[in-house]
């Protein structure tokens, strides 16, 4: 299912709103339960890739036992830490096995679609490329355009 823009921000900004609701009915049970590095502390930055990013890039790269992805690159930050990428070419990513990343994999997707306009991998990069039947295949006659032979 392919949402418009505007609906996709809607539908984020109500989960959110109801993620907001949850989390003030929740009370912490002591002054310690909110330590410095929880997942309500950290800081994520969604960018692009730069060409100072390659090192890092294969680190995650093999943190994650698999390539960098093709460029362009999306990366997800936490703290100034990498920790997940997306190819916006061909949709496969990368994360760190060492931290819970399926949040930031899915922003990574999320601003994607916003980018691009449709999930990443599916882009078509020659939109004027008409796929199909090739020239040397003639076009089929229908039944109704078939005229009967002269006896």
């Amino acid at each position: 299912m392919v949402l418009h823009p505007r609906q996709r921000m809607e539908l984020a900004d109500a989960h959110a709103d109801a993620l907001r609701r949850v989390v003030g009915r929740t009370r912490p049970t002591s002054s310690n339960s909110r330590r410095p590095g929880s997942a309500t502390d950290v800081t994520i930055v969604i960018r692009p890739s730069r060409p100072e990013d390659d090192r890092v890039l294969a680190r995650l790269a093999a943190r994650d036992s698999s390539a960098v992805p093709a460029e362009p690159l999306l990366l997800a930050e936490a703290d100034g830490e990498l920790r997940a990428a997306l190819s916006l070419r061909d949709g496969r990513t990368i994360a760190d096995p060492f931290h819970r990343t399926a949040s930031y994999v899915a922003l990574l997707t999320a601003r994607a679609e916003h980018l691009c306009g449709e999930p990443p991998g599916r882009r078509r990069w020659f939109p004027g490329l008409k796929l199909g039947r090739t020239r040397s295949q003639p076009p089929r006659a229908s039944a109704a355009q078939v005229e009967p032979a002269d006896p």
